[in-house]
């Protein structure tokens, strides 16, 4: 995979020019996206800024977040070639840092759940999950080293764990929402693909202009969560987890079982009756005026969600927002700084018939907090783990995800 901060060092070193640097990502992209098709338009001539903390990165867009010069396309049929006037916020702010916006990548129909046509590099026959199909599998395939996701389930997280890259969901409203297409305002979130954690890192403090994000990596404290909010795992992912948090307690790190009060089982239940009342709403054009054009899941589901009244989308954002409340004083009084859980219920699903289950996501894009997905070292198709820390605490979930991505990787060395 190209490593941002890999790019950086060699620029920095004068070994290698910006320039240079994203010809080696169009070099990848022509090698690899016959097979991935993780990509709807590129830019054939991009402009590339000589200077910049992020000059010479070249960055995946998801095809749901406006660009001035390359086509937003929804991965739907009714915005076919449909150009935005402006860019939105985030793609300005990655410009002015000096990156390139290069391509667009795929995203399920509207960020919903209808599959793409995008392969998982890493697990061949399985699919990349979803929304941001295009995002996770460009970074696994090593045609990019940074992309744009978004969450409103487990867009980021899940993606990430089944391509056996790092995906990071910040705080909510850490990133600009603005310029993306909206199919939650509660719960939409933006988020990154990159390399390694510390790839990520940098480029999140970079993005949102907090230099503390990118903090020292220490041993943390960490809650070992087994979710019992929602079904169980397959053995492979909790084999996974146990393997992480056997790695971070030999490499110091102080663990203990973490749980949760029934409180949140009733937020997670919530989740949909949030999302499902706002998307009928965000989506009330196009399902008005292109009913039959919207691909099945996405008909169904909005066909679904006219019948949800007020009442009771009032009623589960007061349940949201007393669970939001009571998960910071829970983790204030914890004595632990990240929780370590789940990042999908198991390998990336056979086929390409589903994008997989958000099930350990959707709690934690609903309490708005910072999660990372970190890949699990193994032989078969990729698994990933998930450190979550308190909201704003974005420093500390990539932090920890950091110290537990080398721990992991000098176990793999050790035993490899």
């Amino acid at each position: 995979m190209l490593s941002l901060l890999s790019l950086r060092a060699r620029i920095e070193a004068g070994s290698l020019t910006p320039s240079q640097a994203v010809a080696l990502t169009r070099a990848a992209i022509a090698e690899h996206e016959p097979s991935v098709r993780a990509l709807v338009t590129s830019d054939p001539d991009p402009v590339v800024p000589e200077m910049g903390p992020l000059a010479g990165i070249a960055v995946g867009i998801k095809d749901i977040i406006d660009t001035a010069h390359l086509p937003t396309q929804m991965g739907s049929s009714i915005y076919t070639g449909w150009q935005p006037r402006a860019d939105a916020p985030i793609v300005a702010r990655l410009k002015a840092l000096g990156a390139v916006p290069i391509a667009k990548t795929t995203t399920t129909a509207f960020a919903f759940i209808d599959p793409t046509e995008t392969c998982n590099p890493r697990a061949p026959g399985r699919t990349p999950g979803g929304s941001s199909s295009g995002s996770a599998a460009a970074v696994a395939a090593g045609m990019l080293p940074l992309a744009l996701g978004t969450q409103t389930g487990g867009s980021v997280i899940r993606p990430a764990a089944y391509c056996g890259v790092v995906g990071v969901k910040p705080s909510f409203r850490l990133l600009p929402t603005v310029g993306v297409k909206c199919f939650s305002w509660t719960l939409d979130t933006l988020g990154l693909f990159a390399a390694t954690a510390a790839d990520a890192a940098h480029a999140l403090a970079l993005i949102a202009g907090r230099p503390e994000i990118e903090r020292p990596v220490g041993a943390p404290r960490i809650g070992l969560l087994l979710p019992e909010f929602c079904d169980a795992a397959e053995p492979e992912a909790l084999g996974a987890l146990d393997h992480a948090r056997v790695a971070a307690e030999a490499a110091g790190a102080s663990i203990r079982a973490f749980s949760l009060p029934d409180l949140f089982k009733e937020a997670f239940d919530q989740h949909a009756t949030i999302q499902d009342f706002e998307s009928a709403q965000a989506l009330a054009w196009e399902y008005t005026t292109h009913h039959e054009t919207l691909p099945p899941f996405l008909r169904a589901h909005l066909d679904m969600a006219q019948s949800i009244d007020a009442a009771a989308y009032d009623a589960a954002r007061r349940i949201a927002h007393h669970a939001r409340r009571s998960l910071r004083d829970i983790l204030r009084n914890a004595d632990i700084d990240v929780i370590l859980t789940l990042s999908a219920p198991g390998f990336a699903p056979q086929g390409y018939a589903s994008t997989g289950d958000s099930r350990f996501n959707r709690l934690w894009t609903m309490m708005g907090v910072p999660c990372v997905t970190v890949p699990v070292p193994g032989e078969d198709a990729p698994l990933g783990v998930q450190v979550i820390a308190g909201f704003g605490h974005d420093a500390r979930a990539l932090s920890a995800a950091t110290f537990l991505e080398q721990t992991l990787a000098e176990r793999s060395r050790d035993y490899g």
